[in-house]
Order: structure tokens, then C-alpha cells, then sequence
């Protein structure tokens, strides 16, 4: 009687689990079949092509790391845009945080109209960006161009911009530093998060402004600075839309990015086992990146009661 009572008592659980599992994963179900097929089999699908040669219209063929070996000794262009979008990443991530943070601190001492101008400085971020690349066009333009106007103001002859091998890189981190509202915002709401006591103290102590700013505001903003200087790092890496719109990677390859020559090899030349190759290789490229900066986080970021 008592085994028949625990075969009863076993039996109910075991009924009670599969069903607690079959509503678990009837919720997740969305979830999984979207990962499986819009994260997993494209991962997976991207290494096996990277090692063949495929071109759409035939079957693949496969060849080996043999695509990540010309890529890697024999594409002077693979190198260009490498070249370029590492020179974009390294100048306009650390560029467009630091005004990011000024403008969040300007922003945090109490100004009249504070709501009006986040949402100023914020509109960028929301403004389609094949509408901002071509503003940007004529903002850049040598010859009627706002930017050249207001040099020659002060006697200064202006350069080609985007037309100058020399300039057009620069002009592409100075255009980075309009879209940091989302940044602004991100760092006010840290800013107006830290403790109002700490302020308190180092003013009773005698500091100034500056001083506040170097031992207060930027440890306690530390946690903010990585996470926006991770997210605009993969995003200077997958920098596209506006060397598509604005230069297609001139002139002379000297806006090259290396989003710009992947699509360029699979969608113009249909080399697509080539471009799943280059794919690959700017992952690994966004992982170590990434994996560089929290490294480094543990030397200057502060977490409270950490």
C-alpha cells in the first residue's frame, strides 16, 4: 500500500514538472525559434561559407582557410579598410565620449529649460542617417560648404573634405561628435545619480569645481563611461550608412570601412564566401576590442561599496 502511495506521489510530480516545463518553454518558444533562426544558424552558416568559394548563383565550394588567407596576406584593400576603420574607431570613440561627457556636465548644473535641451541634443540621435550623411554632404562641401564659409571668415582657406584623401577621414570623426545626444543623456542620468553628500563634503573641504569634477563626478560616472565607450566602439566598427550614402570608401579607398568593403565584396562582386570570411574576422576583431577595454575597466572603473 505505502509503495503504491509513493508510485502515486512520484507519478504526480513527474506529471507536475513536464507540465511546469511545457509552459516554461511554450513562453521561451518565441524566443528559441527566433535565436535558432536569426542568430545561431546565421553564425553557423557564416562559417562553413567562409570556408568555400560561393558566389550565389553556383553551389558552394570549399576551399579551405583559403579565403582567410588571401584576405589576411594578399587584399591590399582588406588592409585599407582595416586600416581606416581602426583609425575611425581609435579617434572618434574616445572623441565623441569626452564631448558627450562635457556637454552631460554642462547640462547637470541646474540650467533653466534642462528638459528642452536634451531633447536638443538628443534629436540627432533619432534623425534618419541617410537624411543626416547627405546634410552632412553639404556641410562638408569645399566650395559652398558652411564649415569652409566660416574658415574663410578668419582668412582660413578651407579643405576638400571628403574630396581630400588627407581630410576625409577626420571628417567622418568630426561628423561622429553630432550623434552623442544618446550618450548626453546617458551620462546626465549617471551624473544626477551620484550622491549629493559627496558634493556637500568636498565643498566643506575647499574643493573646486575641477576638483570635483577628477575625484567625484567621473569615478562615479566610471560605469556609464564603459558602457557607452562598448557600444560605440562595435558601432565604429560596423561604421556603414554613411560611407555608403557620402563616399562608397573614397577617395583613393581612404574611407574604406571595413562594413563598407564586406558589403561591397558580397553584394557588387557576389564573392559571398569571401565576405563571410571578413564577417568572421570582424567579430573576432569587435571581441578582442571589447575584451581590451573591460581589461583595462579594472583600473578606472568604481563601483559603489565595491
Amino acid at each position: 500500500m505505502a509503495t503504491s502511495q509513493a508510485y502515486l506521489v512520484r507519478r504526480t510530480a513527474t506529471r507536475r514538472r513536464i507540465a511546469v516545463t511545457a509552459k516554461v518553454l511554450l513562453f521561451m518558444g518565441p524566443w528559441i525559434i527566433g535565436f535558432l533562426a536569426f542568430r545561431l544558424y546565421p553564425l553557423l552558416a557564416t562559417v562553413y561559407y567562409s570556408l568555400t568559394f560561393y558566389t550565389v548563383l553556383q553551389p558552394p565550394v570549399f576551399i579551405g582557410v583559403q579565403n582567410f588567407i588571401t584576405l589576411l596576406s594578399g587584399d591590399p584593400r582588406f588592409q585599407a579598410s582595416l586600416y581606416d576603420t581602426v583609425y575611425y574607431a581609435l579617434l572618434s570613440v574616445p572623441l565623441s565620449n569626452a564631448v558627450a561627457i562635457i556637454l552631460a556636465m554642462l547640462l547637470n548644473m541646474k540650467v533653466r529649460g534642462l528638459a528642452a535641451y536634451r531633447t536638443i541634443y538628443y534629436l540627432p540621435s533619432i534623425t534618419p542617417l541617410v537624411a543626416v550623411a547627405i546634410a552632412w554632404l553639404w556641410i562638408f562641401n569645399p566650395e559652398v560648404g558652411i564649415i569652409n564659409w566660416l574658415l574663410s571668415l578668419i582668412g582660413v582657406r578651407g579643405p576638400g573634405w571628403l574630396a581630400d584623401p588627407t581630410w576625409a577621414k577626420p571628417a567622418l570623426v568630426i561628423m561622429s561628435i553630432w550623434g552623442v545626444g544618446a550618450a548626453v543623456v546617458i551620462y546626465l542620468a549617471g551624473l544626477q545619480d551620484a550622491p549629493q553628500e559627496l558634493y556637500e563634503a568636498a565643498s566643506i573641504d575647499g574643493a573646486d569645481e575641477l576638483t570635483k569634477v577628477w575625484t567625484i563626478a567621473l569615478p562615479m560616472l566610471s560605469p556609464v563611461i564603459l558602457f557607452n565607450v562598448v557600444i560605440s566602439l562595435i558601432g565604429a566598427f560596423q561604421y556603414f550608412t554613411q560611407i555608403y550614402v557620402m563616399t562608397q570608401g573614397g577617395p583613393t579607398d581612404s574611407t574604406l570601412m571595413f562594413s563598407y568593403y564586406l558589403y561591397e565584396s558580397a553584394f557588387q562582386y557576389f564573392k559571398m564566401g569571401y565576405a563571410s570570411a571578413m564577417a568572421l574576422i570582424l567579430f573576432i576583431i569587435v571581441v578582442v576590442f571589447t575584451a581590451i577595454v573591460f581589461k583595462l575597466s579594472g583600473h578606472f572603473v568604481y563601483y559603489g561599496g565595491r
